[in-house]
């Protein structure tokens, strides 16, 4: 029996349009565990239409594979500290620019404030990090969520080391088990992984 089975898990999608394909898998994966999975979405994931597709035929995706409304705005978001609590917060992917306002302690987003209100409830926040800059400028800012107590990290690697040396995108295909980790008050090792293709 699934160790996720039963439990309710909401899943923040952020504007890293370019790795929605390796996510909304594991979105399914989820709910084929027995999870419920309440989608919750940036303002740019809602309204971006980009060359990876439009933003009204993720919006119908997630909800199929889901069953649930997606959460879209902050208000909608708050109640799901105090009375609709997660047993654990996905953000799949997490952009640079949301990591930075998470580490500073920023809420402008429905994303962010459902994680602002699982670590209230000392429920775990798993982090899928998909960013160009996270040994860059955003370094320390993953560096800070990394040291904060009940956020963990989706391993993450380097996904192209010549062409984007700043560059660090987590594994899609290790959310569940970082999930199960993450539920037992653990982070999922290695964090530091292999991913470009050699």
């Amino acid at each position: 029996m699934t160790k996720l089975k039963g439990k309710v898990i909401g899943f923040g999608l952020t504007g890293s349009h370019c790795t929605y394909h390796e996510v909304f898998p594991v979105m399914q994966e989820l709910v084929d565990m027995g999870a419920t999975v309440i989608p919750v979405l940036s303002y740019t994931v809602q309204k971006t239409d980009t060359r990876f597709g439009d933003a009204e035929d993720h919006l119908k995706k997630i909800e199929e594979i889901t069953g649930e409304k997606p959460i879209m705005t902050i208000p909608d978001a708050e109640p799901l500290g105090p009375k609709r609590p997660l047993d654990c917060m996905v953000i799949a992917p997490l952009t640079g620019n949301s990591t930075s306002k998470f580490a500073n302690a920023l809420t402008d987003s429905p994303v962010l404030m459902a994680a602002k209100a699982t670590l209230r409830n000392e429920s775990p926040v798993v982090v899928a990090v998909s960013t160009n800059d996270a040994l860059g400028l955003n370094g320390v800012n993953v560096m800070r969520l990394m040291a904060t107590k009940n956020i963990y990290f989706v391993p993450l690697g380097q996904d192209h080391p010549y062409k984007k040396p700043n560059s660090l995108v987590a594994d899609m295909t290790l959310i569940p088990e970082t999930i199960e980790a993450a539920l037992e008050g653990k982070q999922r090792q290695p964090v530091l992984i292999e991913r470009y293709p050699n």
